[in-house]
C-alpha cells in the first residue's frame, strides 16, 4: 500500500515545503520556492487552496483526475486525500497554497458560512479556471494575506486574515457562478443526463431493490461529487436537486395512478417509498389532492 504524507496541521504543511511558520493557523506558500518531489498521497487535515500556474504533474481525487490545468484553483476540505502523479521523475511543484486549519475560524462569522462555500466539497473535473484578472485578483487575496503574516502579530492580525480569506471566498463563488454560465453546453449536456438516468430509474427495478434515487447516487452516477452536481442543478433549474427529483417521482406517479389499477400503496411501493403514507405526504405536498382524490378527479375528465 502506497504511504500517505499526513498534513494535520498547518506547520507539518509548511515543513513539508519548506517554509516557515509564521502564523500556526494559516499559510500562503509560493509553491515554486518548495524542493523538487516524487509523486505523493497527501492526507489534508486543514482546508487547502491550491492555484496552478504550469503543468507539473496530474492531481487525482481517489480513481478520478481533477479537471486541472494551468490557472485553474481547487479546494480541498479537512479529511481529503489526494495524490499528484507524474512521470516518475522528480518535479518543482509551481503555483500558489493557501492552506488554514479549521481552528482559525473558531468565533468568526465566517465560520458560520463555511457550509455556503460547497466547493470545498467539489471533487473531480471540478476544478475553478479562472481567467487573467479573475488570477490577478486572486493573488491580490492571497498577498494581503501574506501581507498580515509577514506583519507582527498583533490583536488586528487574526481579524485581518479572516477578513481577507472571506473575501477571497466570496470571489470564488462569484467566480464559480461565472464558471456555470460559460460552460452552459456542458452543464445542460448532464441535465439531459440526469432526466434520462431518472428516466431509466423508474422504468426499472430499481426502486423496489435500492429505494428512491438520492442526490449521492445520481452524482456518482454522473461522475460528479454530490456538492457540485447539486450546485449545477439549482443553477440550470432553480430547484435542488432532492426537489428535482421529487418532482420527477411525482410524475411518474401520475402517470401510474392515471394509467393503472394498482393500489396507491402498490404504487408507492414500486416508486421506491418504505411508508405508503410518505408517498401520499409528498404527492399531497406537491399536487394539492391525494393520489386516490387525483385519481378519482382524473378519471371524471
Amino acid at each position: 500500500m502506497e504511504d500517505i504524507i499526513r498534513f494535520e496541521t498547518v506547520n507539518q504543511y509548511n515543513a513539508f515545503n519548506q517554509q516557515e511558520t509564521l502564523h500556526p493557523l494559516v499559510t500562503v506558500i509560493d509553491l515554486s520556492t518548495a524542493s523538487p518531489r516524487n509523486k505523493t498521497s497527501q492526507y489534508m487535515g486543514c482546508y487547502g487552496i491550491f492555484l496552478k500556474d504550469v503543468v507539473c504533474g496530474d492531481l487525482r481525487y481517489g480513481k478520478e483526475y481533477y479537471d486541472y490545468q494551468e490557472g485553474t484553483l481547487v479546494f480541498m476540505s479537512p479529511g481529503q486525500v489526494f495524490t499528484v502523479e507524474n512521470d516518475g521523475e522528480l518535479y518543482q511543484p509551481k503555483g500558489h497554497a493557501l492552506v488554514f486549519h479549521p481552528d482559525l475560524l473558531l468565533g468568526t462569522s465566517l465560520n458560520g458560512k463555511m457550509q455556503e462555500f460547497s466547493f470545498f466539497g467539489y471533487q473531480v473535473n471540478e476544478a475553478l479556471h479562472l481567467s487573467q484578472r479573475e488570477r490577478q485578483i486572486v493573488m491580490d487575496c492571497f498577498g494581503k494575506i501574506k501581507y498580515e503574516l509577514e506583519h507582527a502579530i498583533d490583536k488586528h492580525s487574526r481579524k485581518l486574515i479572516v477578513a481577507n480569506l472571506e473575501l477571497f471566498l466570496d470571489y470564488c463563488i462569484r467566480f464559480y457562478d461565472r464558471q456555470f454560465l460559460t460552460r452552459d453546453t456542458i452543464h445542460r449536456g448532464i441535465l439531459a443526463k440526469f432526466e434520462a438516468l431518472l428516466s431509466s430509474y423508474f422504468s426499472s427495478e430499481k426502486p423496489q431493490t435500492i429505494g428512491l434515487p438520492s442526490v449521492s447516487y445520481c452524482a456518482e452516477e454522473l461522475n460528479l461529487s454530490a456538492k457540485y452536481f447539486g450546485d449545477l442543478i439549482k443553477k440550470e433549474t432553480g430547484q435542488t436537486a432532492q426537489e428535482y427529483i421529487q418532482m420527477k417521482v411525482i410524475e411518474a406517479a401520475k402517470e401510474r395512478i392515471f394509467s393503472s389499477d394498482k393500489t396507491v400503496n402498490e404504487i408507492a411501493f414500486e416508486l421506491g417509498f418504505k411508508y405508503p403514507q410518505h408517498f401520499s405526504r409528498l404527492f399531497k405536498q406537491r399536487i394539492g389532492q391525494t393520489p386516490n382524490e387525483y385519481r378519482i378527479l382524473s378519471n371524471l375528465n
